[in-house]
């Protein structure tokens, strides 16, 4: 799975790229330094590993991992291919979804592209550019459907829903606000159509050192905070420069550090998370002597599906799942008391993946 980050340039986003994954992507002062997308596997932060990893003193443990890509800055005209607009709109075609970076902090040193901090509206110059987009593939996709109607009651009934969604683009509403109820056929119409604005947003709010720290002190952290409960999204605040100092240190120092600042967890770990959650995964765990893993499915799936994860053979050839929620894993100590206890389940076909689950797949090829 991957996630996008965009903003316009000169916002942080390759400064917090950088902090998820150390990967040292150039962050200039100046627009359109990152011209080719750089690209980070980072891994999902799950204390429920290192527990696990006690319990069976495993080979190597191994947690679930999100892409990240840190896409070029756009600007306004970016549908019209100014800037680097065709490369920018085609990189966020590929992903999943994205992490919208905004700025909300003073820094004479930093210039902003419009000249001055306004994150509502950075947000608007890239949802209309997006939209720009979205409207030229869409009518290209009306104009096909009317040529191919000829009467067809299935194909009227697509047309309308392309309207009505082409119609939400030319009032400025990003195309995953609109037709939130849609059936199944809807669904799949929807999904095949590729919108850039039908992908799911979590916005990161970059505040300075002293903003981090009363986020609902700050005006723009307000104002974005009031968009993103609008649109049902969710908005993290963040110091990109403090998150990639912190990423620096080894893990005692970063404990030591988070402590000093009176926090549980990084900025980068709850993004991370975040994120997660946003694509609407889960994590389900396999534990042994010879690895501790956290499994990365869609929730909702179903236990073959989870096992052909981990191989094809263990869902074509699926028995049973053998699970044991961890929280009780944990509370009977091993999986031997587990079973004693009956904590430790004998799941069918049908049964739907919980986060947390511990399972042994039972298969026959």
């Amino acid at each position: 799975m991957k996630l996008g980050i965009i903003g316009l340039p000169n916002v942080g986003k390759t400064t917090l790229f950088n902090a998820l994954t150390k990967a040292g992507a150039d962050a200039a002062n100046y627009p359109f330094c990152t011209i080719d997308p750089n690209i980070g596997v980072v891994a999902v932060p799950d204390g429920r590993l290192q527990k696990l990893a006690g319990m069976y003193a495993p080979e190597k443990v191994t947690p679930a991992t999100i892409e990240f890509v840190d896409i070029a800055g756009l600007v306004r005209g970016a549908s019209k291919g100014e800037g680097l607009g065709n490369k920018f709109l085609a990189h966020i075609r590929e992903v999943d979804a994205i992490v919208h970076v905004t700025r909300c902090f003073e820094d004479g040193d930093v210039v902003h592209v419009d000249g001055s901090v306004s994150p509502l509206r950075d947000i608007e110059t890239i949802n209309l550019e997006l939209i720009f987009a979205d409207m030229e593939a869409l009518d290209k996709r009306i104009q096909k459907t009317q040529k191919l109607l000829k009467g067809d009651k299935k194909l009227e009934s697509e047309l309308a829903f392309l309207r009505r969604i082409y119609a939400g683009l030319e009032k400025g509403v990003p195309a995953r606000l609109a037709e939130r109820e849609r059936d199944r056929d809807a669904e799949r119409l929807f999904d095949g159509l590729f919108l850039l604005t039908a992908k799911p947003v979590l916005y990161a709010a970059n505040l300075s050192e002293d903003g981090i720290r009363n986020p609902g002190e700050n005006a723009w952290f307000r104002e974005l905070s009031e968009l993103a409960g609008k649109e049902g999204a969710a908005v993290l605040p963040i110091n990109a420069k403090m998150e990639a100092e912190i990423a620096e240190l080894d893990e005692d120092e970063k404990m030591l550090f988070l402590a000093d600042a009176n926090l549980s967890s990084s900025g980068l770990d709850r993004l991370i998370a975040a994120s997660y959650s946003l694509l609407g995964l889960i994590s389900f765990l396999t534990a042994g002597p010879k690895e501790v893993r956290a499994w990365t499915i869609a929730r909702g799936s179903k236990a073959p599906q989870a096992a052909g994860k981990i191989h094809s053979d263990f869902e074509r050839g699926f028995i049973r799942a053998e699970i044991v929620a961890y929280d009780d894993l944990m509370e009977a100590g091993s999986y031997a008391a587990a079973r004693e206890k009956a904590r430790v389940r004998s799941e069918g076909k049908d049964y739907v993946m919980r986060d947390g689950d511990v399972t042994l797949f039972r298969f026959n090829v």
